[in-house]
């Protein structure tokens, strides 16, 4: 299968899909398991074809007589991609059970599910800033609506207003970014940007410094990074559970794989001056989450606070790019694998708790879950475990990653910041199994789609056990040195 021809095929199908589930939703003969099934079966065929383009480093102008390179597909773009629709997979194939249980899970969420992965699939292509910027506004004009798909709960209604004023606020600053780079490059190529900044003197380049900081606010207001992240913890506990665990596990890949292209062919040129900066942000993000975090009583609001404290954990990395490229780069990629496993787990645990209501769980909800439901408990010890960064999962090994490349780069600060909100995060994580396995419950109640949404929560917690210990065990099965080995294809093709 050529590499053109998956750069081609994934957005394609992923469009004629959204489309086709457009329209059929209005047919008589739509029901809501089957447009579920035709997303869920969508989204496995896109992976499929997508991983055929993972593990060598490539670099393949899509259309160049067309798109005049604007779109590039290369090793790092088929790393991402394939995490995105793997991500989107299990979110979906997880929220089964919640699915079905709810009335407001209507085609139309399919469908914006599918344009927000389209969305994320062309910002990881894009080689150009003004297509970068409407490939991130598909997929953030979609997330806002599926925030707010709940029309019947005030808090899903004020957090999809809330989210949608602050995040198109949020874009205008990314938009006056670019104004400053074109004034001065008179281009919005990524190369050609990159070939200005290596061939001017720094003076000339005060605009596209300028330009840069500004595209770097809207960023930091994605990944939800202190200060710029006072929308999470309402947006994520408006949102429904399926939702919130594709924000937190797949739209913030989507962030970063952006950030990380644009900051090592572009900025990395910058990196003395945006060091101070990145490291300051780094640890106010890990101290304020850290708080948030302890203080919350729903777990959602906890788990959302964490998803700050995750941000401050990339940060420390995105700080050590400079004088550790490889280590951090690697690590930034491994950690977001990592985190995307552990989170969509974690909330995917709380739809299947749910049941689909708009209840608010909190920690007593998870009174006594390990007798009545064993599976799920152990499955929701592991998600929590590797959150933690504890030793046997995959959180602690990228943690470890992270933690070194600092060292590595000079920043033992940072590092020190890292693993003290680490040891802060033991108190609210295993607060959670604390009621798992030392409260009383009361009785449990089967509803559909529950068995299809296990199986697939089991699958997680085993792949993220496996992170953690799978290849010392069986060396003939892929584990963390083939994660490593596609990370060094994916940092290897953006030098090409």
């Amino acid at each position: 299968m050529s590499n053109e021809f998956i750069a081609l095929a994934v957005p394609a199908i992923l469009l004629f899909s959204a489309i086709f589930t457009l329209l059929f939703g209005f047919s008589v003969h739509y029901t809501k398991s089957r447009g579920y099934f035709i997303t869920l079966g969508t989204l496995f065929i896109t992976f499929l074809i997508s991983a055929n383009g993972i593990g060598e480093t490539f670099t393949l102008p899509v259309l160049p007589h067309i798109f005049n390179s604007m779109v590039v597909y290369d090793a790092f773009s088929a790393t991402f991609i394939s995490l995105f629709l793997l991500g989107g997979f299990l979110t979906l194939a997880i929220a089964k059970s919640f699915v079905d249980n709810t009335c407001f899970f209507t085609h139309e969420s399919f469908v914006l599910l599918l344009f927000s992965l389209f969305g994320m699939v062309i910002l990881t292509m894009a080689n150009e800033l003004l297509t970068a910027f409407i490939a991130l506004e598909i997929a953030s004009m979609s997330v806002y609506i599926l925030v707010g798909l709940n029309r019947n709960s005030l808090r899903a209604s004020e957090a999809f207003f809330k989210y949608l004023l602050l995040g198109s606020f949020a874009a205008s600053f990314y938009l006056l970014g670019m104004v400053l780079i074109y004034a001065s490059v008179k281009s919005t190529n990524l190369a050609v940007i990159a070939h200005y900044i290596l061939s001017t003197n720094l003076k000339a380049q005060l605009l596209v410094i300028a330009g840069s900081m500004l595209i770097m606010i809207t960023i930091m207001f994605k990944i939800a990074a202190v200060p710029f992240g006072a929308w999470v913890l309402d947006v994520y506990e408006g949102a429904s559970f399926p939702i919130t665990a594709y924000m937190a596990g797949v739209f913030k890949i989507a962030i970063f794989a952006f950030i990380l292209r644009i900051f090592l062919q572009n900025f990395i040129a910058y990196e003395s001056l945006y060091d101070p900066l990145i490291i300051g942000g780094a640890m106010v993000t890990l101290i304020a989450g850290s708080l948030l975090a302890v203080t919350q009583n729903s777990v959602k609001k906890m788990l959302a606070a964490s998803s700050v404290v995750h941000s401050g954990y990339l940060l420390i990395a995105f700080a050590s790019i400079g004088e550790a490229t490889y280590s951090a780069t690697s690590a930034i990629i491994f950690y977001l694998f990592a985190y995307f496993l552990s989170a969509i787990g974690a909330f995917g645990v709380l739809s299947y708790i749910s049941k689909g209501s708009d209840k608010q769980i909190n920690y007593d909800d998870l009174n006594g879950l390990a007798k009545s439901r064993p599976i799920i408990a152990a499955s929701f010890t592991i998600f929590i475990l590797s959150l933690a960064g504890f030793p046997s999962t995959i959180g602690f090994i990228a943690k470890f990653y992270i933690f070194t490349s600092a060292i590595e780069a000079g920043y033992a600060i940072l590092a020190f910041f890292g693993a003290l909100a680490a040891c802060v995060s033991i108190y609210y994580y295993f607060k959670v199994i604390g009621h798992l396995y030392f409260k009383e419950s009361g009785p449990v109640e089967s509803l559909s789609g529950e068995k299809f949404s296990l199986i697939f929560i089991v699958i997680t917690a085993i792949v993220v056990l496996w992170g953690g210990v799978g290849t010392s065990l069986l060396y003939d099965l892929p584990g963390i040195n083939a994660l490593n080995d596609l990370s060094r294809y994916a940092i290897g093709s953006l030098s090409l």
